[in-house]
């Protein structure tokens, strides 16, 4: 973390709406457009140098900065960031993101929101807002066109949450780091959690994700399932988060 993390005592009431609306009625896969008919995202942005750090840790970047600011003191009632966070969570939850180096990357840390670091890679996670009004340091950088190769994290350091991405879904690194801090969001709404824990990120398919979905039917584990608006159809499953 570079920047002001939250304290264990922090409230969490900004990620109530996600509980009421994905966890407590799983089954709903439909989300209502916003009541205001903005449409909000979350830009994240991923730094990729070159030659850019691993997959695994930028993927485990962007879990934890999406989720770090939500649950930064700035976002809580009364902060300065609550309004536009908890009008950001009662909607879609989008993110959007995209890739930074060098010059670029710096300009992006004097924005509003929370840079996270994990091995070396990096991912800040910027204060939502409408997606027709985005700062030109951000609308600059792009949003495909750069991918990075899966790589070999080693085993699960143990005690630590694990979000699970389906590999067969062949996701661009873009894509899965927006789902990725879906599923760190969820997780954190599913267990009221007060501080950003240390996540660790793999890719799996096969036989082992069909026992990771028999986990989320069990109500053992929480997943997300995307909208659909880019790269799978509505309603897929793309991460699950265990604890």
């Amino acid at each position: 973390m570079t920047d002001p993390a939250p304290t264990e005592t922090a409230p969490s009431d900004v990620l109530e709406p996600l509980a009421a609306r994905f966890l407590r009625r799983p089954a709903a896969t439909t989300i209502p457009p916003e009541a205001d008919g903005i449409v909000r995202a979350m830009p994240v942005v991923l730094r990729l140098e070159r030659p850019p750090a691993p997959r695994t840790p930028v993927l485990e970047a962007a879990a934890a900065a999406a989720l770090a600011v939500c649950l930064d003191p700035r976002a809580q009632p009364g902060g300065e960031w609550h309004d536009a966070v908890a009008t950001w969570v009662g909607g879609r939850i989008r993110k959007i993101a995209r890739r930074a180096r060098g010059a670029h990357w710096a300009a992006v840390q004097e924005l509003p929101g929370v840079t996270c670091e994990v091995d070396g890679a990096e991912a800040r996670a910027l204060l939502p807002g409408p997606v027709d009004d985005v700062p030109r340091t951000v609308s600059r950088l792009q949003i495909g066109g750069t991918d990075l190769e899966p790589d070999d994290p080693g085993p699960l350091p143990a005690g630590r949450p694990v979000i699970w991405v389906n590999v067969d879904l062949k996701m661009t690194v873009g894509k899965a780091a927006a789902q990725v801090g879906h599923a760190s969001m969820l997780y954190a709404a599913a267990l009221r959690l007060t501080a950003v824990p240390e996540f660790a990120v793999r890719e799996v398919g096969g036989a082992q994700w069909a026992q990771l979905c028999d986990q989320v039917k069990r109500g053992e584990a929480v997943s997300v399932r995307d909208a659909g608006f880019t790269e799978v159809a509505p309603g897929t499953i793309t991460c699950i988060a265990t604890g």
